[in-house]
């Protein structure tokens, strides 16, 4: 059981303190019933609702955002703005925190969550979790490297990386790749370990989740049931 102040606050629709006066001004129901007192505890099996609407208790939040340049997925950088900097103020409260990060002028998806469970199965090594990514390069690519990078690439510090799958475009400058780690600016290295350049770089694809078409740069959502089934699956609970 939690607390109705706990359960509309990690829905994201307004902070503790704004559930406590709404539901002082009579605006939350139990089961049909205005209750005045954000402290009453809720079972999962009632139902809870706020200016009339069903309120869901989540445990935690899965978001899939579309990476803009510039930003940075972690607060190592104080100088260089945070994605968290552009969710809404409700969801800015929930602690959430990117799984994994994308280079600063890496663009694409991104996935936040408050899970650190999950988060850590999802970045664990040993589960290959697998991670598409679009790129362009300065170089033409040939046709050897799909045999290189299968059998991975020496980093040149003694580490040599998994297997991972490169598929050339018909330019010979872009295409995709696929990684189950996700080592320090990993896929540029890669392509410098074989004198080649990066020039632009794009995650499609966490885990089994694409990137949703429809959103626009800068834009996120949160996770569908269906895709966090697909994220999850591989590694806790479904």
């Amino acid at each position: 059981m939690e607390r109705i102040d706990k359960i509309i606050s990690s829905s994201g629709k307004m902070s503790r303190k704004q559930v406590k006066k709404a539901a002082a001004q009579g605006r939350i129901s139990l089961d049909g019933i205005i209750v005045k007192s954000a402290d009453i505890k809720v079972n999962k099996n009632q139902n809870l609702t706020l200016d009339g609407v069903p309120v869901i208790y989540e445990q935690y939040t899965y978001i899939m955002m579309n990476k803009p340049e510039g930003y940075v997925s972690s607060t190592d950088d104080p100088h260089s703005p945070y994605v968290i900097e552009l969710l809404s103020d409700e969801f800015k409260k929930l602690n959430l925190f990117c799984v994994g990060r994308l280079d600063k002028d890496t663009v694409g998806l991104i996935i936040l969550t408050n899970d650190g469970d999950a988060a850590h199965q999802l970045l664990s090594p040993k589960k290959h979790v697998e991670k598409l990514y679009f790129f362009e390069c300065a170089e033409k690519l040939t046709d050897s490297m799909v045999k290189i990078f299968n059998d991975g690439v020496s980093l040149g510090d003694g580490y040599t990386t998994k297997p991972s799958k490169l598929e050339i475009g018909e330019d010979k400058l872009s295409g995709y790749i696929t990684l189950t780690e996700g080592k320090y600016h990993q896929i540029k290295r890669m392509f410098g370990a074989c004198n080649n350049k990066i020039t632009y770089l794009k995650r499609c694809k966490f885990g089994g989740v694409e990137m949703d078409s429809q959103l626009q740069v800068g834009e996120w959502r949160k996770l569908y049931e269906n895709e966090l089934k697909i994220l999850l699956k591989s590694v806790i609970r479904c």
